[in-house]
């Protein structure tokens, strides 16, 4: 068997992207659907609601520093007054600070309302903006049960208002290459998917310190992380999943440590566990989170071994899709190092990736892809890293959603109230199945008509 490298340069892929984008390649419905902007002659007016890090960083100070000539803070919402105040400051804008969401919408009338809250209290903070006439950017997951999703979709409907996903995975470079490949059928029909993600004891810890623990807050991590997964599996096939059966426990985290305490700053078992992390070492942290504990509680260094934990840290789930597609899918919390494998089977070949985020072993940034022929050739791509994080997906959504929300969308990586309810209905159809044992129909969740394909035409 003949095997082959190809590496493409960021020059040649950013070239290769703005090339498909101006060169007669569909600009999908859907996208032109999503510009938040009416205007563009004038400032985007934005309202920031949820001042926690990815508030502060990413849709607060990132898009501030970069993007103050096309958009202009116009109110900053939180419950905790505290993180209101350092946001402001860490931010770097002048603008109104609200404890009250509705005050700030009656007030600041914004264009544009961010919502980087906890997860159960997105569908608040959404429909609450589209009922008052704004449109919405969301961080994922849109929201956490059924019942809130159908609430969100009522709600977009009859406000003719648009609100936007920010799946930034679909806009990493590596990822944007494997749907390419799907889609120039270079593996035939793709026939079956292996996609197993980890999580290492640094991050995947980490959401049990948190409020992520609480099945009640954040729908449990196939709703909260796995969405990004479930989304570009979504994303890659261009079907619905149409049923859903799988299996989680809890058995490393919560309940099952030797010992615990409420927070890692007083343990007393810090000698003796592994998982002891020192908050203090890390300055912003503790001005957005520890500094303003008396007026929340919220311990952001909370302990992984709280009994009252109550989300699985091992999951696996059967999804099959309307096309026919099966999927094999799994998410471990505990891994010694970070990032994911996924193959997709196909008539003609198959497509692997091992994509490494964090790993004990020192290596080159990069991506590889490999694409084998039966029969035939196995080649090797690499695709370097895009600047920003997750892998520069941020980086090309904020530029997609700020400075030229009107620009193609070749790749169909806008993602609307559709993208998100089809992704969080995978994981809550999962969530299901494990609490009663069963298959979960998607058909049975909302009232979303499923698609066999074409669900980007």
């Amino acid at each position: 068997m003949k095997s082959k490298t190809t590496e493409l340069t960021r020059r040649q892929f950013v070239a290769r992207t703005a090339m498909m984008a101006s060169g007669g390649i569909f600009l999908n419905g859907i996208a032109k659907a999503l510009s938040l902007h009416s205007n563009p002659d004038q400032k985007m007016k934005l309202a920031l609601v949820g001042l926690g890090v990815r508030g502060v960083n990413m849709f607060g100070r990132d898009v501030q520093k970069t993007y103050s000539d096309q958009i202009e803070f116009v109110g900053l919402c939180d419950i905790n007054k505290g993180r209101l105040e350092f946001g402001k400051k860490y931010i770097g804008i002048e603008c109104p600070l609200f404890e009250d969401f509705d005050e700030l919408l009656a007030e600041a009338k914004p264009d544009v309302v961010i919502v980087t809250t906890v997860d159960n209290t997105h569908h608040t903070f959404i429909v609450k903006s589209l009922e008052f006439g704004c449109h919405v950017i969301t961080e994922k997951p849109m929201t956490t049960d059924e019942f809130k999703c159908q609430e969100i979709l009522d709600a977009e409907r009859k406000s003719g208002k648009n609100v936007i996903v920010t799946f930034n995975y679909r806009y990493s470079p590596h990822r944007q290459k494997i749907y390419e490949l799907i889609r120039s059928g270079e593996i035939g029909e793709v026939t079956s998917v292996d996609f197993h993600w980890y999580l290492d004891t640094s991050h995947g810890a980490d959401y049990f310190r948190r409020w992520h623990g609480y099945k009640e807050k954040g729908g449990t991590l196939l709703v909260h992380k796995s969405t990004h997964h479930f989304d570009l599996l979504n994303w890659w096939l261009d079907s619905d999943p149409e049923e859903v059966f799988a299996y989680g426990a809890l058995e490393f985290y919560g309940k099952n440590g030797k010992f615990r305490h409420t927070h890692c700053r007083t343990c007393p078992h810090q000698s003796n566990c592994d998982f002891f992390w020192d908050i203090t070492k890390n300055q912003h942290l503790v001005d957005l989170y520890t500094n303003n504990e008396e007026h929340d509680g919220y311990l952001r260094d909370g302990c992984v071994y709280r009994e009252d934990i109550d989300i699985y840290d091992k999951m696996a789930v059967q999804i099959k899709y309307m096309n026919g597609v099966q999927v094999s899918y799994s998410l471990t919390t505990y891994s010694p190092y970070e990032g994911y494998r996924i193959a997709f089977n196909g008539t003609k070949g198959r497509i692997d990736a091992w994509i490494k985020e964090s790993q004990p072993w020192q290596e080159e940034a990069k991506d590889e892809i490999r694409l084998t022929k039966n029969f035939g050739e196995s080649e090797i791509i690499v695709i370097p890293h895009g600047g920003g994080g997750h892998g520069g997906g941020d980086t090309r959504l904020k530029d997609k959603l700020f400075k030229d929300p009107e620009m193609a969308d070749p790749f169909r990586q806008s993602a609307g109230t559709r993208d998100g309810a089809m992704s969080i209905l995978v994981g809550i159809a999962a969530r299901n199945s494990i609490e009663t044992a069963k298959p979960v129909k998607i058909a049975d969740l909302t009232d979303i008509q499923l698609q066999k394909t074409g669900r980007g035409a």
